[in-house]
């Protein structure tokens, strides 16, 4: 399995929310949390924010 890290430019492109709003989701518990890479550097896994993005089209589905 590979693993693939999203730098928040790439979270944004994806998901086509603003860099505040998914920091706002993060803090209400509703976006994949950022992993540290390093002391100044966060990213995110792809596979937890393409589960995410699978989670809301299927409730915006219903």
């Amino acid at each position: 399995m590979e693993i693939k890290i999203l730098k928040i430019n790439e979270v944004q492109l994806i998901t086509g929310l603003s860099r505040s709003t998914i920091y706002a989701l993060i803090e209400q518990g509703k976006f994949p949390k950022q992993i540290k890479l390093s002391e100044r550097s966060v990213g995110w896994l792809e596979s937890e924010v393409q589960d995410w993005l699978k989670e809301r089209i299927s409730i915006s589905r219903k």
